[in-house]
């Protein structure tokens, strides 16, 4: 059962009456103005209030009267009981309680602790430690093996992470970073890069084309002049071009970036050597969806442009990359890709299936895709696929896990450091 104890208003109006009380021995003789009783009665707006609230009086004329003399008044009765040590209903306890003339009891320090002594205890209180009763209780044997309960703190995405990583790897390499469109023309994500109109990645078989805008603006005429004659005649690289007519249209066409690449050769047609760029960024390939693939995923996109670089700054770059990112055994083959010459593919070491396994290309620009861009020094460029070197690295055997099961056991258990 709570107990309550009196408040200094409660003790108060014990000693001397409640304000309805004494507003009613005051209207006993007849009605009194209502300036005058304001002034005779102490608390005379409490007096008022309860007085009125139980219809004991009435306001006439501006003067109040006595209609009923209630022979008790039920809360003064159990303020006496509460005094006294007696019971009182719990409707009348609410009552005084609304009316801050009693506060439940609050139970010490002291009176907890003396509840546990010679108990056992599972957990040692502040009660208990501050009034020493700890030294009376039996504490409850602790198995240390026993496992916690797991918490699961809020953290940052795995993809967040590793992108917020990245960029602090370039940057700490002298970077900077470089943004483009996700809605990109063909004339940048294939002409600028030598890519001939007919060649297979142009099909709708690995590109999305759009409908909506169906066509792109093209860059400054003397640019795409530039393309147009290396694509037909090499321009003033010394070779031959691909020897076909070059059609604007084609070029025109909208398309979902396929690589990043193309926010580096727009960076190219802008920056003036030396320069190092990167970009990390969406691209979209129209690919079946399956444990390897997705049809949008993210490239890591870098250049350097200097004069002084050769394709062992490269593989340097690249071998500096790799190792920040927790791969120990990183190698290189040759590869052919139709804007760089020479080409490269990174591996890294893969443990758990004991390969090799390629994360992407790299090589030189070719004089046909950075002369018509007005580059005349060797360009260092990559393309990295940041998903699967996630995969590799944490022994993730589902790439449609970053988007498209929301694994929230693996998302809470990786151990992303």
């Amino acid at each position: 059962m709570q107990e309550y104890t009196l408040t200094d208003e409660g003790r108060n109006y014990l000693k001397y009456g409640l304000p309805e009380m004494r507003l009613i021995e005051l209207l006993m003789s007849g009605p009194v103005d209502f300036t005058e009783a304001k002034e005779k009665v102490e608390n005379f707006s409490i007096a008022l209030q309860w007085a009125k609230k139980h219809g004991w009086i009435k306001i006439e004329n501006n003067k109040l009267a006595l209609v009923k003399n209630p022979k008790n008044i039920p809360e003064y009765e159990a303020l006496k009981k509460l005094a006294g040590g007696d019971h009182v209903e719990n409707r009348l306890l609410d009552a005084l309680v609304q009316r801050k003339l009693i506060e439940k009891q609050r139970e010490t320090a002291v009176k907890k602790a003396e509840k546990l002594a010679g108990q056992e205890v599972a957990n040692l209180t502040e009660d208990l430690i501050k009034t020493k009763y700890w030294k009376q209780v039996k504490l409850k044997p602790y198995n240390v093996e026993l496992a916690g309960t797991k918490i699961y703190p809020g953290k940052t995405h795995l993809l967040s992470f590793y992108i917020q990583k990245i960029r602090n790897i370039f940057f700490d390499l002298g970077f900077k970073e470089a943004r483009g469109p996700l809605l990109e023309s063909s004339f940048w994500n294939f002409d600028a890069l030598y890519q001939p109109q007919d060649h297979p990645a142009r099909e709708m078989a690995d590109t999305f084309y759009m409908k909506t805008p169906e066509s792109c603006k093209l860059p400054a005429e003397n640019v795409v002049n530039e393309v147009r004659e290396a694509h037909e005649k090499g321009g003033n690289t010394g070779s031959s071009g691909w020897g076909y007519k070059w059609n604007r249209e084609v070029a025109k066409k909208a398309v979902m970036r396929t690589h990043a690449t193309a926010v580096s050769v727009r960076e190219l047609s802008k920056l003036k050597p030396p320069a190092k760029v990167f970009c990390i960024g969406r691209v979209f390939r129209n690919e079946t969806l399956d444990y390897k693939h997705l049809p949008e995923f993210t490239q890591v996109e870098g250049i350097v442009v200097d004069e002084n670089v050769t394709f062992r700054d490269l593989l340097g770059y690249l071998k500096e990359f790799y190792t920040r990112m927790g791969f120990k055994k990183i190698r290189f083959r040759p590869a052919y890709f139709p804007y760089t010459e020479m080409s490269a593919e990174p591996e890294v070491y893969f443990e758990e299936k004991k390969e090799w396994i390629e994360l992407g290309g790299s090589g030189i620009f070719r004089p046909e895709v950075t002369q018509p861009l007005g580059i005349d020094v060797p360009v260092l460029a990559w393309g990295l696929g940041l998903e699967r070197t996630i995969a590799l690295k944490h022994g993730i055997n589902d790439v449609r896990n970053f988007y498209c099961k929301n694994d929230l056991k693996l998302l809470r258990e990786i151990n992303m450091w």
